[in-house]
């Protein structure tokens, strides 16, 4: 280290350790704090480069986290293994290394070619380690230019000094940064419970409609409350149903299933309540119904207003009493159900047509959910599409990639008055009638291909109808190139002129299928 004026190398290290001591201490940000100090060191002690870097302890890498002295693109190039080159060898051993000559030493690997540039004059570098108690968190490192009456010993003693008062705001860094995280991966954990919680596993959807339906799920799922689920048929109210279950206290006990409008009159009561032997003709031993068999989880009661008046008041009784009695039998059984109940038809109105008790009414419709048709979830056809695509992939072994334009057209424009179920059995039909791993048009049912059903009457000449088909053909092409025009070219089998002025004609904006 050379003099400035009358001062002695002493004086000028007391002054250098003044001074980055009060950065240190003054500075409001940690980072520029380093940054300066490195600045100051270059500057104050005629060195050429300094460098900061610290160790990625999950990786098991170093990485130049500050420097002066090197451009932003040779500071992302420094990044070494534990041992690997002089840096690595000073954080794996915690002790100090001089190299006089980098140019000689076969340990010097110049990661990030900063010695390469042209004119450089001949280097010598000398790293030490940064510590945090005993624990070696990286290095302090400086580049001078070669002279043979460098005094590099004096330099790294000066070096560790500096190091362990950079060390300590570098710790300080690297712990409030690692506090950071912590707490960033805290929340994300959150708000991924959150988000499952809200979110059922089971139910495809983000239209403003169905999450509403998430939020009452979520509101009500805990409880032990009744819920009558209402909506037309195909909607998915018996998933509705098993979210509320799966997001319950029950959620480790039975769910169990009832049709009531699949049973016959005559059985309806033996499947809810049970029968002891001989109740009937045909009852040869006693029997448990499904409230039995939902004891300690929840029955789940779709179309319930399809029961029977005599049923209705047995079902009222084990809503009230949490008891009932096996069909033929006198003893009572005591049950721990949570009942949920859904049905497609307007109970209100069978209500005051006398065929459905009001207060079984009131008993089940304590926590009322409305589940919206397919028709007022126009965002969620085509995330509910995919869905089945990948479902009946699994299921048929096909390897249906993509959903051509054609069908697209025809899936949003539809009115879907069988809801999901019948979005779902529309595509398990197109899957399987699929030949060349795409989803085309031609292949869902007639229904969403007809003027009347889609909606989208066509009323145009046979010259009109080739250039929408030609059209159609045109941008399946291109999203299959991702826009590349000589590939759809060649796959419609076209010169690319050709394949140029039919994008021309239909006014296709090539750019949005190069996006993503």
């Amino acid at each position: 280290m050379s003099a400035a004026g009358a001062k002695s190398r002493e004086q000028l290290e007391l002054d250098l350790l003044h001074e980055v001591s009060r950065i240190l201490s003054e500075s409001r940000s940690l980072r520029e704090a380093v940054a300066t100090v490195l600045r100051v060191v270059v500057e104050r002690t005629e060195l050429r480069r300094a460098t900061i870097t610290l160790l990625d302890e999950g990786r098991g890498e170093l990485f130049i986290d500050e420097s002066y002295g090197l451009s932003s693109t040779e500071q992302s190039r420094g990044r070494y293994k534990i041992g690997e080159g002089v840096t690595g060898q000073v954080v794996a051993s915690g002790k100090s290394v001089i190299v006089p000559r980098v140019s000689e030493s076969p340990e010097f690997l110049n990661r990030t070619g900063a010695r390469r540039r042209g004119g450089e004059p001949e280097t010598s570098f000398v790293c030490v380690p940064l510590e945090m108690g005993r624990r070696v968190i990286g290095a302090f490192s400086v580049d001078r230019v070669y002279a043979p009456d460098n005094d590099l010993d004096a330099d790294a003693r000066l070096l560790e000094i500096l190091g362990a008062l950079v060390s300590q705001g570098v710790a300080m860094r690297l712990e409030a940064a690692e506090a950071t995280r912590r707490l960033e991966e805290e929340n994300e954990r959150l708000a991924r419970s959150l988000q499952s919680r809200l979110t059922p596993d089971n139910i495809v959807g983000r239209s403003k409609a169905i999450r509403e339906v998430y939020d009452l799920i979520a509101q009500v799922a805990r409880a032990n409350t009744s819920v009558l689920i209402t909506g037309e048929s195909g909607t998915g109210k018996e998933l509705v149903a098993g979210a509320i279950h799966a997001g319950s206290d029950r959620a480790r006990g039975a769910f169990v299933r009832v049709n009531c409008g699949a049973l016959p009159e005559s059985v309806i009561e033996s499947e809810l309540f049970g029968h002891e032997r001989g109740a009937f003709t045909g009852a040869t031993q006693q029997r448990k119904g499904r409230f039995e068999l939902a004891d300690g989880g929840t029955l789940f009661l779709d179309e319930v207003g399809e029961l029977t008046p005599a049923t209705q008041v047995k079902l009222l009784r084990v809503l009230q009493e949490r008891e009932l009695e096996r069909v033929g039998g006198t003893k009572t059984v005591k049950v721990d159900v949570r009942v949920i109940a859904a049905t497609s038809r307007d109970l209100r109105a069978l209500v005051e047509d006398d065929r459905f008790r009001l207060d079984l009414f009131y008993r089940l419709n304590v926590f009322p959910i409305h589940v919206p048709p397919l028709r007022e979830r126009g965002s969620d056809v085509l995330l509910l599409a995919d869905h089945f695509v990948a479902t009946y992939n699994r299921k048929h072994g096909k390897d249906v990639r993509r959903v051509a334009t054609s069908a697209i057209d025809m899936l949003t424009a539809y009115h879907w008055p069988g809801n999901v179920r019948e979005l779902e059995n529309c595509i398990e039909r197109a899957v399987l009638l699929s030949s060349d791993d795409v989803l085309h048009g031609h292949l869902l049912p007639p229904t969403l291909q007809t003027d009347v059903a889609s909606g989208t009457r066509f009323a145009g000449t046979l010259q009109e109808r080739v250039d929408d088909l030609e059209r159609t053909l045109v941008i399946d092409a291109l999203k299959s190139t991702r826009g590349n025009m000589a590939g759809a070219a060649r796959m419609l089998g076209l010169t690319e002129r050709i394949m140029g002025l039919r994008v021309q004609k239909h006014e296709i904006d090539v750019a949005r299928f190069r996006r993503g």
